[in-house]
């Protein structure tokens, strides 16, 4: 029973060693932007403050696979230099102070480890950086609403929401995913990204940036990026705030200062003096 039990515990430890390498190699080839079919990894970074969030993720994977190594070697030598037919008669012995000492001191060190990088991170993702362009993102029953304020050359508001109609899909746009009004950024600039919410928690999240953060009411909260190339990005709230979750897609399209300075002139004109469109009906989105 007790050989029958390690070598279940061994086969348990291989498998996790096994699924730990394997997510450390698909991240390699998950999409940057959107997911990618049978992707199980993170996501491509667009960001430092995302190379780093992955640099972290990859680091730990490589030393939880190295835990789950190390200890399917000691079971492999406890199964086979202390079963009952290598061992008929048992060791007594009870006490190993180097042992013990060592069981002791080694997670501590794997902890400490852990714990530089992850302040760090934290620490990076925190403490915001002067901005250059401040953008007010407001989650709501379910769709999200940005506001760029008069100080940073906007004075407007507008709503996104998730595009339910294919013929009114972009062919670059994923289903679930594409929005009617993406937020428009520069690229290269610090975006600092103020969060709330009008109703129930929601969360902004944008994988390819490394950003999330939650939108909750009655609060102001604030998460920061700098978007080192142009493209179009997609991200989803990630919390579950009722039944119209999944239909409150996060669009971001990533351009030049040129563009950006033509966007906002156009935007201006365009919902400085609208109102805000009704939201999503579910029926319509299902």
């Amino acid at each position: 029973m007790r050989i029958e039990t390690l070598g279940l515990r061994s086969v348990t430890a291989l498998s996790t060693a096994a699924v730990a390498l394997v997510l450390g190699i698909s991240a390699a080839s998950a999409g940057t932007g959107q997911p990618s079919p049978w992707e199980t990894g993170m996501q491509g970074m667009v960001t430092e403050l995302g190379q780093n969030v992955s640099d972290f993720h990859t680091y730990l994977v490589w030393l939880i696979t190295a835990i789950c190594v190390f200890v399917l070697a000691l079971i492999v030598a406890i199964v086979m230099r202390f079963n009952e037919r290598a061992n008929p008669v048992p060791s007594r012995t009870t006490h190993n102070t180097l042992l013990e000492v060592a069981w002791t001191i080694v997670p501590v060190l794997i902890l400490v480890a852990i714990a530089i990088p992850s302040f760090r991170l934290l620490r990076q993702q925190l403490i915001t950086p002067p901005a250059d362009v401040v953008v007010k993102a407001t989650g709501y029953s379910w769709y999200w609403g940005y506001e760029y304020p008069a100080d940073q050359g906007g004075g407007f508001k507008f709503d996104s929401n998730m595009i339910t109609e294919e013929k009114d899909r972009k062919p670059d746009q994923p289903r679930l995913l594409g929005a009617d009004n993406a937020l428009v950024v520069p690229v290269g600039k610090t975006v600092k990204v103020q969060v709330t919410s009008a109703d129930v928690i929601h969360a902004f999240a944008m994988p390819s940036f490394g950003i999330k953060v939650d939108a909750i009411p009655g609060r102001l909260n604030e998460t920061w990026f700098r978007a080192e190339k142009e493209g179009v990005y997609y991200g989803q709230c990630s919390e579950l705030c009722g039944n119209g979750h999944p239909y409150m897609p996060i669009e971001i399209r990533v351009v030049s200062e040129q563009q950006y300075a033509a966007w906002l002139a156009e935007a201006k004109q365009k919902f400085a003096a609208t109102e805000s469109p009704a939201p999503v009906k579910l029926a319509t989105a299902q």
